[in-house]
């Protein structure tokens, strides 16, 4: 994991993936990742780990998004996605 610590508040996106319908999810991740700019976090919780999610991820956007787990554990992910500048 990394130490995010340096973020400031108003950098950081929380996304809550739970209570978006499981069809409309991955098309409103990228959407929210595609509008971050270069030094922000979405802060995305789910009540899995995304792994397929995270292998389109990493093709659709490389080493431009760094992925992080916060928390992974059953039940309960936290994944920060940073846009790297």
């Amino acid at each position: 994991m990394h130490d995010h610590q340096h973020l400031r508040a108003d950098s950081l996106y929380p996304f809550d993936a739970r209570g978006i319908a499981k069809r409309f999810r991955h098309a409103a991740i990228f959407g929210a990742l595609d509008s971050l700019q270069p030094g922000e976090t979405m802060r995305f919780c789910n009540d899995h780990d995304p792994l397929p999610l995270l292998a389109q991820l990493q093709a659709r956007h490389g080493q431009a998004v760094e992925i992080s787990y916060e928390e992974r554990s059953p039940g309960a992910v936290i994944i920060d996605f940073a846009k790297k500048g």
